[in-house]
């Protein structure tokens, strides 16, 4: 069984994007989206047009900053490899948890299809079912999409962080 990572939340945390389950490479660097090839950070930092630090740390401090709060639809799972195809016995989140945590969310971002439908499938109840929620297409390197046009989907985060 594969465990997932605590939320990346704080108290003011307006805007709450949702992964899968983290990948095998970021599982192993103890980071969200540790992939190296995976753009979730450059798309971040991007949409402000920054570059993303090397340091975690403070990646995880800009995230805090514009009021993001960050985590994955399931807690644990069995998964050959990083596909989220191969994923078995799905263990969701308690979400309950983190609504006490970020009581002030508006909005869930789901980063990807894949995450909405196992939010959907798994967590019930909805502590978030008043929220507006929107897919975006997945920062994955299997997500073959220019990274510029990657960039510009994901634009209503920035207009979330700054309305």
């Amino acid at each position: 069984m594969l465990n997932g990572f605590a939320p990346i939340a704080s108290q003011d945390a307006r805007i709450l994007i949702l992964g899968t389950m983290p990948s095998e490479a970021s599982i192993r660097h103890g980071q969200y989206y540790g992939h190296p090839q995976n753009a979730f950070w450059r798309i971040i930092f991007g949409l402000w047009n920054e570059d993303p630090p090397f340091e975690y740390e403070l990646r995880v401090k800009y995230l805090k900053e514009k009021r993001i709060a960050l985590w994955d639809v399931l807690k644990g799972c069995e998964r050959q490899g990083s596909a989220d195809a191969s994923i078995r016995r799905p263990q969701p989140n308690d979400f309950g948890v983190l609504a006490d945590i970020c009581p002030n969310l508006e909005v869930v971002f789901f980063n990807s299809k894949n995450a909405s439908e196992y939010y959907k499938k798994l967590v019930k109840p909805d502590v978030f079912k008043n929220l507006r929620k929107t897919i975006l297409p997945s920062t994955s390197p299997a997500r073959a999409i220019l990274f510029e046009k990657k960039l510009e989907m994901w634009i209503p985060v920035r207009e979330a962080v700054e309305p």
